[in-house]
């Protein structure tokens, strides 16, 4: 995710190094490659050249101190206006109304089934909200059936007709079953098409009518550049949408919707969608945008993430095992699940400042874990509890059970060993409790 811009705004910048303070020559040259880095990024062109002008006019008329190096000025100065560009500040969801509605629009591609049903999951396992799915795509077989499946892989009801070829009917439908059933939101997802045309705009301006929704997203496949941007444009003339969705962020995106969209339509970007899982959807901060595009990382979506996964009582529960030296491979396997629920692996990396750039060329599988996890598992109940216990002969059994060998094997043993004594240590004193402290603290 906007690698190719992360790297030529590196090099950017690099020309003001070395630099003793900041003048309109330098400040120019810099400037005029930062320009070319965001048009080649597929940023709209008045966009990139409006961007500059302000950074220059900033950078300019800004005191520098003598500890602030030019660079660093610029990098500062160019890390605020990308946060304002992209809206300046994260834009909550609308949830008034009982139930409250949510209409999905898009063109057919763009995530607009797959996002409904990560919003679904998200409500629910994060907000305590009982949402209910509606299938109004009347034209795509395959997109009913499709909610049908993530409704179930996320425990969501979801309320289809396939008789019906009124789009209006099924949407009005699905929130009367919503009020007498007590969902307290409606996510109605509509039909897309390959490309804007009159009945496709016609249609989803009815539903909107009918249904008169707390919400209307905007549902974009970000891959597509200046083109979804074009596209916002027109849905947003016909709908007055509330907010855009940019999916496929994982993908090789040049970065250009992301950059462009906020001042083209002047609505916010509220989500973003990276990966199939229906965990893989995340609140859309601006801030933190900027600091990942500039290769800062984004140290507190990590965390946020971590907390997600965070459980109180057992890592209370954890920390006795660990005092008392009995943590065991059931309490890593745990670990690993929690891990893996957290999202993508090379994402989260690429969250901590300074890994995104040294990382960005290896290929780290989301099933980097998967021969641990087959090794532990060909361990007996017993074996698990008692890891002391694994000789050599039963070494040897686990790693045929597990389609792994017998080196593999010692070296998780001998990892695990490791990182026992390590937390052991830990536990010793009071950093321990202070951190599940901290970590409590937060989550309130």
């Amino acid at each position: 995710m906007f690698d190719n811009l992360s790297d030529r705004l590196e090099r950017s910048f690099k020309i003001l190094k070395g630099e003793g303070k900041i003048t309109e020559i330098n400040v120019a040259e810099t400037l005029k490659d930062v320009r070319r880095a965001l048009l080649d990024a597929d940023v709209n062109f008045k966009i990139a050249k409006d961007f500059t002008n302000v950074v220059k006019e900033k950078a300019l008329g800004a005191n520098v101190l003598t500890a602030v190096k030019p660079s660093q000025l610029m990098v500062k100065i160019v890390h605020d206006e990308l946060a304002t560009l992209m809206g300046g500040e994260k834009s909550d969801i609308n949830l008034k109304g009982s139930p409250a509605v949510i209409l999905i629009a898009g063109l057919q591609g763009s995530g607009k089934t797959t996002f409904a049903g990560k919003l679904a999951n998200m409500l629910k396992t994060k907000k305590a909200k009982s949402p209910l799915l509606a299938a109004c795509d009347i034209y795509r077989p395959a997109a009913i059936e499709q909610l049908k499946v993530l409704g179930e892989q996320i425990g969501v009801e979801v309320y289809a007709d396939m008789d019906n070829k009124d789009p209006v009917k099924i949407a009005k439908a699905a929130i009367k079953e919503a009020k007498v059933k007590g969902y307290d939101v409606v996510i109605v997802d509509t039909a897309g098409r390959l490309a804007i045309d009159a009945q496709m705009m016609e249609e989803i301006s009815n539903v909107k009518k009918a249904i008169n929704p707390n919400e209307t997203l905007f549902v974009v496949d970000s891959m597509t550049g200046q083109d979804a941007v074009n596209t916002a444009k027109e849905f947003n003339d016909r709908l007055n949408f509330d907010g855009v969705v940019l999916t496929k962020l994982d993908g090789d995106t040049r970065g250009g919707a992301a950059l462009s969209i906020r001042t083209v339509v002047n609505k916010p970007i509220k989500f973003i969608g990276m990966g199939e899982k229906m965990e893989a959807i995340d609140i859309f901060y601006p801030d933190r945008m900027a600091d990942r595009i500039l290769g800062m990382g984004d140290i507190v979506s990590l965390v946020e993430k971590a907390q997600e996964q965070f459980d109180v009582e057992e890592a209370r529960e954890l920390q006795k095992k660990i005092a008392k030296n009995q943590f065991d491979f059931n309490d890593f396997l745990k670990q690993i699940g929690q891990i893996k629920k957290m999202g993508n692996l090379k994402d989260l990396a690429g969250m901590i400042p300074g890994v995104g750039k040294a990382i960005k060329n290896l290929d780290i599988d989301d099933d980097a874990f998967k021969s641990i996890e087959a090794i532990i598992l060909s361990m007996t109940p017993i074996e698990r509890k008692n890891p002391k216990m694994l000789n050599g002969s039963r070494r040897k059994r686990i790693a045929q059970g597990s389609g792994t060998d017998i080196q593999e094997v010692n070296q998780l043993i001998k990892q695990f060993d490791e990182t026992r004594k390590m937390m052991k240590m830990l536990s010793g004193g009071k950093n321990l409790s202070r951190l599940m402290g901290n970590m409590n603290n937060m989550k309130r």
